[in-house]
C-alpha cells in the first residue's frame, strides 16, 4: 500500500495547512472531508492569482464544480510593513530567491501585523455546488492543494496577498538603491558605551520580561562540512535532530507537558510525522520496525496526535453506553450495511468509528484493504457521520 498523500512537505507549506486547521477559524468537521477529496485527485485546473485561487473539482455530478477562493490582500501600509521586514536582513531576500521562506521572516512579519498566512476572515470561498457549508468539501480540497503551490514557491504567499514575485523583488531593489541625486547616508558614529568602572558601579535594572514563544520552531543552522566519516553521521542527520530538538523545546515553552511524557512508540510516531517516505523508511530501519507500520503511525499522529496513535494500535472494551449511542446514530444515518460492534470499534460498510480511552470518537475509512484515520477526533460520533 503506497503511503497516504500528505500536504505541506516544507515547513512553509505545512504552516499554510496549520493556519487553515487552527488559525483561520474554518469548520474543523469539514476540512477532513476536503482532505480526502484532495487525495483522490478530484481537483483540476488549479490556478493561483493575485489574491485569489480558482479550480474545478469533480463531485457527485457529471460536471465539475467551479471553486473560487478570494484571500484578503494587503493594504499599501501592510505591504510597506512586510517589505520593511524582508529588507531588514539581506538573508531574507536571498533565501526567498533560493526558494525558501525563512522562519524568522514569517514570524517577524506576523508580529509586525502583516501575516502572510491566512487568519480569521481572510479566506472567502465560493463554490457552484448546492452545499451551503463554509467550507464545502470541494473548497476544502482546494485549500489543501494550495499547500503544494506554496511548497514549490514561497512567493505564492506574497501573490495571495496581492503582489507577484516580480513586483516584490522590484520594490526591494528600489528600497536598497538611493534615489537619483541623493547622497548615500553615512553610518552613524558607533556608541562609545560605558567604561568598565561605570558599568560595574551602575545599579542593575529589573530583568526584562521573557519574549513570547515562537509560533513555529526555528530552522537549524546549516553546517559547512559533514562530520568525519568514521562517526557515521551526516550534516543532514544532525540537522534533523536539531530541528526535532527545537520542536520539543517550543512544546515545553508553550507548556505542552506531554512532550516529556511520550512513550518510545509515541515519540517515534511524532518524529516520523514530520518526515517524508524515504526518511520514514530510514527511521523505521533504525528503530527495527517495518516501514509500513511506522508510515501508518505517522499518518495517525498527523491526524490526531497520541490519541490517534492509540486507537490505531490498541483495542479495549468500553462500557455499553457510548457504543450503543453510536450504533443508533449509524442506523439513523441510512448508511448501507448493518453496524457491527467489536470491542471499541463500530463498523458499517466503508466507515468505522473507534472509541478512545480519552472518551473521544475517531473516524476511520477503508483504503486499500486497511483502515486509515480520517481527520481529528470528536466528542460525539454524530460529527463524524455526516
Amino acid at each position: 500500500m503506497p503511503p497516504r498523500r500528505n500536504f505541506g512537505t516544507t515547513w512553509w507549506g505545512r504552516a499554510w495547512v496549520d493556519a487553515l486547521e487552527q488559525r483561520a477559524k474554518l469548520d474543523p468537521n469539514r476540512l477532513p472531508r476536503g482532505r480526502t477529496y484532495a487525495r483522490k485527485g478530484t481537483v483540476s485546473e488549479l490556478h493561483v492569482g493575485a489574491g485569489d485561487v480558482t479550480a474545478r473539482v469533480r463531485g457527485s455530478r457529471p460536471r465539475p464544480y467551479q471553486v473560487k477562493i478570494t484571500m484578503r490582500t494587503f493594504t499599501d501600509g501592510e505591504w510597506d510593513t512586510l517589505l520593511g521586514v524582508v529588507g531588514t536582513q539581506l538573508g531574507h531576500a536571498a533565501a526567498l530567491l533560493d526558494g525558501e521562506l525563512p522562519g524568522a521572516l514569517a514570524e517577524q512579519a506576523r508580529e509586525a501585523g502583516a501575516d502572510l498566512l491566512p487568519g480569521p476572515g481572510d479566506l472567502r470561498p465560493r463554490c457552484s455546488c448546492p452545499d451551503s457549508a463554509n467550507p464545502c468539501k470541494h473548497v476544502a480540497a482546494v485549500y489543501y492543494l494550495v499547500a503544494d503551490e506554496v511548497d514549490r514557491d514561497p512567493f505564492t504567499l506574497f501573490l495571495l496577498r496581492g503582489r507577484p514575485r516580480a513586483d516584490v523583488l522590484a520594490e526591494l531593489r528600489a528600497r536598497r538603491s538611493p534615489a537619483r541625486g541623493e547622497r548615500p547616508k553615512l553610518p552613524k558614529p558607533a556608541d562609545e558605551g560605558l567604561t568598565p568602572r561605570a558599568a560595574y558601579t551602575r545599579r542593575p535594572g529589573p530583568l526584562p520580561a521573557l519574549p513570547p514563544p515562537p509560533r513555529i520552531p526555528g530552522p537549524p543552522a546549516v553546517l559547512d562540512l559533514d562530520p568525519p566519516p568514521a562517526t557515521g553521521w551526516t550534516a543532514a542527520a544532525l540537522s534533523a535532530l536539531a530541528a526535532d530538538a527545537a520542536a520539543l523545546a517550543r512544546d515545553l515553552l508553550t507548556s505542552d507537558v506531554t512532550a516529556t511524557q511520550l512513550t518510545f512508540e509515541e515519540d517515534l510516531a511524532r518524529r516520523a510525522a514530520a518526515r517524508t517516505g524515504p526518511e520514514i523508511t530510514a527511521l523505521a530501519t533504525a528503530a527495527h520496525l517495518p516501514p509500513r507500520d511506522l508510515t501508518r503511525w505517522a499518518e495517525a499522529w498527523r491526524e490526531a496526535g497520541r490519541g490517534g496513535l492509540a486507537v490505531l494500535r490498541d483495542t479495549w472494551q468500553p462500557g455499553p453506553g457510548p457504543l450503543a449511542e453510536a450504533q443508533q446514530i449509524l442506523a439513523d444515518a441510512g448508511l448501507p450495511g448493518t453496524p457491527k460492534v467489536w470491542r471499541n470499534r463500530l463498523t458499517q460498510g466503508e466507515l468505522q468509528l473507534r472509541y478512545g480511552r480519552d472518551a473521544r470518537w475517531y473516524r476511520f475509512v477503508r483504503e486499500g484493504g486497511e483502515w486509515c484515520l480520517d481527520g481529528p477526533p470528536s466528542a460525539s460520533p454524530l460529527d463524524l457521520v455526516y
